[in-house]
């Protein structure tokens, strides 16, 4: 047997020990690569859900996006109401839509005057059919972040009426030269608001007087309205305490436990000062009426005021609810009511501030019973010598309504309004002879019976939860100086006192060509029973 060499055997060793080392080296390199190929990829499958996240967000905005590509300014809110949002705002669109069938009767006809021969009451005084747009309006409000947790607020609110053109009003009885479905003919205002101290705003709105018991009143809008009696000092198609109030600023404050307050003021803005011209910036006479409307001189002397006040606390916690309101009218003109031999254009003493103050309590019952009741006082402070023909100070005004859920689609409602005597009354035409003061020459009936109350019901249907049918029924039963009316407070229809008689007006053809006053109109007959059944249609957006 040969021997190697030593140095034979070396070189083997180490070529052995060599190839062990290479083979353990690839062993690493192989774990480090296939490490590395697991982290690339993680890596890819992370970039292709990137990727694809970007490709769902550009589909959307390429649906959203208008012709042209570019980024939308409005985008729709999800809910029922038309809501858009904007880029730090909404802006939503609302309306209800409101038409009425009625048949109502004046229940004046036989009547007779004291004339010689004795007259009645000219026209159909009877009943007669119409259709009635009521509260029908469409609007536009929003809100747009001003600073962190303050909004610019804003509201353009238009009557619209569907059975009857837009116009001024132009009857026997009332001429008025406001368009009320002009654009912005209602509530509408622009200010600020936060959720925690309020909201303050400028513009024209329902005063708190008449905003804090509306919810009270099942009949809104119908001819059995509570305000045919509440609010309504005269009893005349006006209502002084439950109405807009133009030219106003007001507070609405948030809730306090329970507990809201609102206040507004409306400045006079009347450049004279017993308040007969039309305010400044005004197109009619506050309180409603033109200058010579109803053949009266031509001047705001028919209840026209200055400045306004109205305010309200409320409390809201669970079933009840609870208000008290105040409102208040400086310098009201009534001066056309006191046409005497010193004074044929109206005595310029019969200027007094009028007043209302009102408490109302609602309360739902566990068996779906709604149950709302109110009492009111009316003030006009006078001199004592004109007491005898105020009918505007009331100490005793009522309401009560109960409303009964009968199913989820269906609910029945009645109501009964009452309104209290008064110290003075002014007359009508057919109501008894005034007494005459010697000294002053002032004229009136004292402590008349001029109560009346007012009876209603309805039945409302539910089709889906905007729209709704419903059918009413109202009755008004006036004493002999009374003259309250159905439908006052802002209905396309009133059926009131009036009959159809001319409008006293200068006729150039009268007395053979030699000019004068032709027509002996309005006239008002108190004492009605007046009546009505009306069937309608309601939608709200």
């Amino acid at each position: 047997m040969r021997f190697r060499s030593p140095l034979v055997i070396a070189g083997a060793v180490a070529i052995a020990l060599a190839g062990a080392a290479r083979a353990d080296d690839a062993s690493d390199l192989k774990a480090k690569f296939e490490e590395l190929q697991k982290q690339m990829e993680s890596l890819k499958s992370q970039l292709d859900q990137v990727n694809a996240q970007l490709q769902k967000q550009k589909e959307e905005q390429a649906k959203a996006a208008p012709a042209g590509g570019a980024v939308p300014f409005l985008k729709k809110k999800e809910g029922d109401p038309v809501t858009f949002i904007t880029p730090g705002g909404e802006i939503t669109l609302y309306g209800q839509l409101d038409v009425s069938l009625d048949d109502t009767t004046k229940g004046i006809a036989g009547m007779k005057d004291s004339n010689t021969p004795p007259q009645s009451p000219v026209g159909r005084v009877g009943w007669m059919l119409g259709l009635s747009t009521n509260f029908t309006y469409v609007g536009v409000r929003g809100f747009q972040k001003v600073i962190p947790d303050l909004n610019f607020v804003y509201q353009l609110e238009t009557q619209v009426d569907l059975t009857a053109t837009a116009g001024t009003v132009n009857t026997n009885s009332n001429n008025d030269t406001i368009v009320k479905g002009g654009l912005t003919s209602r509530n509408s205002f622009i200010g600020f608001a936060n959720k925690d101290w309020g909201a303050f705003k400028v513009g024209k709105t329902d005063a708190p007087y008449k905003t804090s018991t509306a919810r009270m009143d099942p009949f809104n809008g119908m001819i059995g309205t509570y305000s045919i009696i509440l609010g309504n000092t005269g009893g005349d198609n006006r209502v002084e305490f439950g109405t807009r109030l133009d030219k106003a600023v007001w507070y609405e404050s948030p809730k306090w436990e329970g507990v809201s307050f609102n206040a507004l003021w409306s400045p006079s803005q009347n450049r004279s000062t017993d308040n007969s011209n039309i305010a400044s910036g005004e197109s009619s006479c506050a309180g409603g009426n033109a200058p010579g409307s109803g053949a009266l001189a031509p001047a705001c002397n028919d209840g026209s005021w200055g400045t306004a006040y109205s305010a309200n606390v409320a409390y809201e916690q669970g079933p009840i609810y609870g208000t008290i309101a105040y409102e208040r009218h400086s310098d009201v003109n009534r001066s056309s009511d006191q046409p005497t031999a010193a004074f044929p254009q109206g005595d310029p003493r019969d200027i007094g501030d009028e007043w209302a103050v009102k408490v109302g309590v609602q309360y739902k019952f566990p068996t779906e019973t709604t149950v709302s009741a109110l009492w009111e006082k009316t003030r006009r402070s006078l001199p004592s010598f004109l007491e005898i023909q105020n009918e505007r100070t009331r100490d005793n005004a009522t309401w009560l309504a109960v409303t009964q859920k009968l199913t989820d689609k269906d609910n029945v409602s009645v109501g009964w309004a009452h309104a209290g005597g008064t110290p003075g009354d002014p007359g009508q035409h057919n109501t008894p002879g005034a007494v005459v003061d010697p000294v002053t020459g002032v004229f009136g009936n004292p402590h008349p019976d001029n109560q009346a109350n007012m009876f209603t019901a309805a039945l409302k249907h539910n089709l889906n939860k905007s729209t709704l049918v419903y059918f009413d029924w109202a009755l008004t039963l006036n004493h002999p100086f009374a003259h309250y009316d159905l439908g006052a407070g802002g209905r396309g229809l009133t059926t009131d006192c009036h009959d159809a008689s001319q409008l006293a007006a200068f006729d150039p053809t009268a007395n053979g060509g030699a000019g004068g006053v032709s027509g002996n109109g309005p006239r008002c007959w108190a004492g009605g029973r007046l009546q009505g059944f009306s069937v309608g249609m309601n939608y709200k957006f």
